[in-house]
């Protein structure tokens, strides 16, 4: 049998395909033991998750030096550790969290009424009911309720030491009604948000960054017993490189199902983790819980252009023009492309999801892809 020469060995570090990964490393990484000796400002390890109290944290935060050790155990509980932390009681004071539950059913009744569908990524259309931007929507509606919960330690020590400073907060409060049925166990944004056969395009390395560009978090707005539903979870799934592809794949999939873990939160706790982390919303098979958390989508100050473009303006401008040349010769389809994605956002967030959600795929359509089945219309 021949060996693969340079070309395809520098093939196969760089790109990584859905056959990509080895499946023991996988099952080797994830049967990690989490060790309490290991996490030392943890209260205690519930299914293999550190556990943090949050009076604990709050009194830390108020210390700088303090503050700065727990941070740096939660960057490497996220990163290299478990991938996902919990915070028992992060509000004390819970009252925030009633308001805002009040104010997000509002919201929920008043949109359902409407003409807006609150769609999801990783499960069926209207099992659930779901508020995009619900950061913009809680602060307009009562900034006075968004400054008490937002205000949380927690919430700001656990993005700063995943993220540092200038993080990007956004918020989607999703509720599953008794009988919803559970998620397909992923990973998130940014390449968990795309098809597969997208993420292939993206060399090796960017399969590595995307995990530092964002933090998921969920607040408890009501206790999650383990009968409705909570996170689904897979401890140091994270570290598995080639995850974002294979975990599409059946038996990573089914790994899953027999290896997870769901931890029971309540009303007032904080859960967060690595947007690689192997996870999935569980069913709610109560009879009458109406499981509610606040999704923190929290994005890096990095993950901007330099400069403000108009981009609608060019692509208004440019794709006549572009029409005009494809269809006079003058100018190749696929060099007419090149132009679009010169032009053209590229990438479909941020979004008004109320008005472009990802309906039949798990992201809203790019202005690039716009432009694009028009050029070729």
């Amino acid at each position: 049998m021949n060996r693969p020469g340079i070309k395809e060995r520098r093939r196969d570090r760089v790109w990584i395909d859905r056959q990509s990964g080895d499946f023991d490393t996988f099952c080797k990484l994830v049967s990690q033991t989490t060790r309490k000796k290991d996490w030392p400002f943890a209260s205690a390890i519930k299914m293999n998750i550190p556990v943090y109290d949050g009076q604990l944290v709050d009194r830390l935060a108020s210390i700088p030096a303090d503050a700065r050790m727990l941070m740096a155990e939660w960057c490497e509980a996220l990163g290299r550790g478990p991938g996902v932390i919990a915070i028992s009681g992060a509000f004390a004071d819970t009252s925030p969290i009633d308001d805002a539950t009040l104010l997000f059913e509002r919201i929920i009744r008043r949109e359902k009424g409407g003409s807006k569908t609150g769609g999801d990524h990783f499960a069926t259309a209207g099992a659930n009911d779901r508020i995009w931007n619900a950061l913009e929507k809680q602060c307009l509606a009562d900034p006075e309720n968004f400054a008490r919960y937002f205000s949380c330690p927690t919430i700001a020590l656990a993005s700063t030491a995943w993220l540092g400073p200038g993080y990007q907060m956004t918020a989607q409060v999703n509720v599953v009604r008794p009988g919803g049925k559970a998620q397909s166990p992923h990973r998130d944004y940014h390449l968990g948000f795309m098809e597969p056969e997208r993420m292939t395009q993206f060399p090796a390395h960017i399969h590595d960054l995307s995990p530092v560009l964002t933090l998921q978090g969920a607040v408890a707005h009501c206790d999650m017993p383990a009968e409705s539903g909570p996170t689904m979870l897979l401890p140091y799934s994270q570290c598995f490189r080639e995850g974002y592809l294979a975990f599409t794949r059946d038996e990573y999939q089914d790994w899953f199902r027999g290896h997870h873990v769901q931890l029971p939160l309540k009303k007032g706790d904080v859960l967060f983790f690595n947007p690689a982390l192997m996870h999935g919303a569980g069913e709610n098979r109560s009879a009458a819980i109406q499981r509610m958390a606040n999704l923190l989508q929290v994005s890096s100050p990095f993950g901007r252009a330099m400069e403000s473009v108009d981009r609608a303006a060019m692509g208004k401008v440019l794709l006549p023009v572009l029409k005009a040349m494809v269809e006079s010769g003058t100018l190749p389809l696929e060099r007419a492309e090149y132009a679009v994605a010169s032009c053209a956002e590229g990438y479909p967030f941020p979004a008004d999801l109320d008005t472009n959600p990802p309906v039949g795929g798990l992201a809203p359509g790019t202005p690039q892809q716009i432009m694009l089945e028009a050029l070729h219309d």
